[in-house]
């Protein structure tokens, strides 16, 4: 995937040798940045804007998102419990298959519980009568899929062929919307206002029957907003006509945005040596801590990295990073470096606050990065968490 973020901001300024590594740090600041462009967005047009959990679930800075947003989205239970514990506003959770032993728990704690199926919903069906009963108000909705592809990579295209994400909407009947508050349809990743407005044009043609009855529309997250060139001005005049056609309160469930360029991860070069070119051993895994790196692929962006020339190098060469774990193919990728690799060198990449740190695990007894926050306004400085050899051992048995 092609990096669309990794504006160094504020971080440029900043002293790598002021945390630990490898350490994820926050900027509080344009964090705050992030979210007055998301709360803009939600107040011109009144759609409601929820922070997506499993994208950026640093509880840390919860009471920051609540100042802004409406509330959050999970993604089953414990990310339903962490919202409840720690952020404002409401919490619509969406899951791909509920367990039953969770289900009693869910409805209590969310305001919304979109299911994936039909199916789910007869089968639950009981648990929510039952809840209801007992005076819980929450809504049900239903996640479709538009069967509209607009991704990058088929993997994380939730319309590919076959997707297990969200019923067809080929598929949908006045009784299946009968059952339901609302419709939930997640499409896009990391894109802008066009693909959303493909997406929706494939929509409405199913659901325009059922307007006036469906009380919200969720477009799930997926969306940019917050990067430079994102068309925010064509998303207000949006999503202000599609409440208007609908007849529905209309949500947004940005993830990335919410932490766009506010986090980077700093680590170490602990050993350099040459085959076929320079390969440096860093203390940053792509496997342990950024995933997506293999996942993807994409190549993150690095703070201060040297331009290259036309054939992806210069005179000199690039230097291959590579994480500390036994699994060969733990490669970042090839950069020129701000300053000359050896042992002790340190540097950051960009854009790491969100799905990074969600996604971190200890394969391999890979140490987990701590977490840092920042506030490039005032340059406070906060180690919000370490981590050590007994959050190793107690993941284990």
């Amino acid at each position: 995937m092609e990096t669309k973020a990794g504006d160094p901001g504020a971080f440029a300024k900043f002293d790598l040798a002021r945390v630990d590594s490898p350490a994820f740090v926050v900027d509080a600041a344009k964090l705050r940045d992030n979210l007055r462009i998301l709360a803009d967005i939600g107040e011109r047009s009144r759609a409601k804007v929820l922070s997506a959990l499993k994208a950026f679930s640093m509880w840390s800075t919860a009471s920051i998102v609540g100042e802004y947003l409406d509330g959050v989205c999970t993604s089953g239970l414990w990310e339903a419990r962490l919202a409840s514990e720690f952020y404002d506003g409401e919490i619509a959770t969406y899951c791909a298959a509920y367990k039953e032993e969770d289900m009693d728990e869910i409805l209590r704690l969310s305001d919304h519980v979109i299911f994936n199926s039909p199916a789910q919903i007869e089968r639950f069906w009981p648990y929510v009568e039952l809840a209801r009963a007992r005076g819980e108000i929450f809504h049900i909705g239903l996640r479709i899929n538009p069967l509209h592809p607009e991704g990058e990579v088929p993997k994380y295209d939730p319309s590919a062929p076959h997707s297990r994400l969200g019923f067809p909407i080929d598929q949908l009947t006045e009784d299946h919307v009968g059952m339901i508050d609302g419709i939930h349809f997640h499409n896009l990743c990391e894109q802008d206002f066009e693909p959303l407005h493909r997406t929706w044009d494939k929509v409405f043609d199913f659901i325009e029957p059922y307007f006036g009855s469906l009380k919200w529309i969720n477009l799930g997250g997926g969306h940019h907003i917050t990067r430079a060139d994102y068309q925010r001005d064509e998303l207000v005049e949006f999503l202000s006509d599609m409440a208007e056609d609908t007849g529905a309160q209309i949500y947004i469930e940005p993830g990335e945005a919410v932490a766009l360029d506010a986090g980077i991860l700093v680590g170490t070069v602990l050993d350099v040596g040459w085959n076929g070119m320079p390969v440096a051993i860093v203390d940053i895994s792509a496997t342990c801590h950024m995933p997506d790196v293999i996942e993807a692929p994409y190549r993150p962006a690095m703070l201060g990295e040297l331009p290259m020339d036309e054939d992806g190098m210069d005179e000199s060469g690039a230097v291959r990073l590579g994480g500390p774990s036994c699994l060969a193919g733990d490669v970042i990728g090839d950069y020129r470096l701000p300053a000359a690799a050896e042992p002790g060198l340190r540097f950051a990449f960009l854009d790491q606050a969100h799905y990074s740190m969600v996604k971190t695990t200890t394969f391999n007894g890979v140490p987990l990065p701590s977490i840092w926050l920042w506030d490039s306004e005032t340059d406070g400085l906060e180690c919000v968490r370490r981590f050590d050899y007994e959050d190793f051992r107690g993941r284990l048995s």
